[in-house]
Parts: structure tokens; sequence; C-alpha cells
């Protein structure tokens, strides 16, 4: 009765799995017109490129988010070997530096607000940026949200299918995430 109930849990899940992709696809789609714009303003003529320097944090930030991930997938390693003390430990790590990847993008912000790069300005190549790391830290929102479902999931002690269920859709979003800071923060480096 058990494995017949969790086949029924893992099937009723996957559309939801599915809407997730799609949303992925729709978000790579969108970053994706977002750079392609940028390259077609500011291979438009001299004044039009990215004349400043990114801040510094994005770097910070950019290795924040990867030791993120290796938090995260090592909550879902403990969460298959049925270890959920840890696997909490993993996701609380992932969470925290969620929010630290989003405070050292918003003192990015604030570092060239006081060097007087602004959002509006003469130049968009700057306003993209702005609107890049804006976007990027909606998604990381979005992923923060999974990753409280998952918390969730763990701590009201669900059916092991629906605890590792969350934690793949976590797993998931959040390496997507990642996937994409670092594609932005790359083309970024590569057109400042």
């Amino acid at each position: 009765m058990q494995s017949k109930s969790n086949e029924i849990d893992r099937h009723n899940l996957q559309p939801k799995k599915f809407i997730m992709w799609l949303f992925m696809v729709s978000s790579i789609i969108f970053f994706a017109g977002l750079t392609s714009g940028f390259i077609v303003y500011s291979g438009d003529g001299p004044g039009k490129t990215l004349n400043v320097q990114l801040p510094k944090i994005f770097e910070i930030s950019t290795v924040v988010i990867i030791i993120s991930s290796l938090t995260l997938h090592y909550s879902y390693l403990q969460t298959k070997r049925l270890q959920f003390t840890k696997q909490k430990i993993g996701l609380w790590l992932t969470f925290i530096l969620g929010i630290v990847f989003i405070a050292l993008q918003v003192y990015g912000w604030s570092t060239w607000i006081n060097l007087g790069v602004y959002f509006i300005n003469s130049n968009a190549s700057i306003s993209f940026v702005y609107v890049f790391t804006f976007f990027h830290i909606i998604h990381i929102i979005a992923g923060l949200i999974i990753l409280i479902t998952a918390l969730v999931s763990s701590y009201n002690k669900s059916p092991n299918v629906t605890n590792l269920y969350r934690m793949e859709i976590a797993s998931i979003f959040w390496h997507f995430v990642d996937i994409l800071w670092i594609y932005l923060y790359v083309f970024l480096l590569l057109n400042q």
C-alpha cells in the first residue's frame, strides 16, 4: 500500500517539475534577449559600451553563489541518504548564502551609486547591468522560496518521496540560478 501511495505521489509531482522547466526555459530566453539587446546597443558606436568597471563585490558574490550550490548539493545527497539533520544544515547554509548573495548585489549597486554611476544615465549599457542584476535577484528570491518549501518539508517529516522531490526541485532551480549568474558575470566581464 505504501509503495502505491509513493507511486501516486510521484506521478502527481511530475507536472509541477515540468512547469518549473518551462519557467527556466522562458528565463533563458528572457536573459538571452537582454544580453542580445546589450550587444546591439553597445556595438552601435563609441560611448555606448560599458566604460566602467563592474563592482569588485560581484567577484565575491560569484564565489558565494558557487558555494551555495555546493551546500545545496550536499543537502540533496544527505536527503538521499536519509540524513535529515544534515539535510537541514545544508538547506539553511544555502538559504543564508542566498541572502548574502542578494546583500552583496545591493552593495554593488550602492558602490556604483556612490561613484555617480546611476541606473538612469546617458549610457544604457550601464542600465543593462542594473536590469541584469535586478532580474537575477528576482530569480534568487524565487529560489529562496523554493528552499523554504524544502525546509518546511524536512521539518514536517513529509513522506520521503515528497521530501526528495522538493529537494530535486530546489537543486535544479538553484543550480540553474547559479549558472545563470556565472553566465551574466562572465558576459559582463567580457563586455566592460
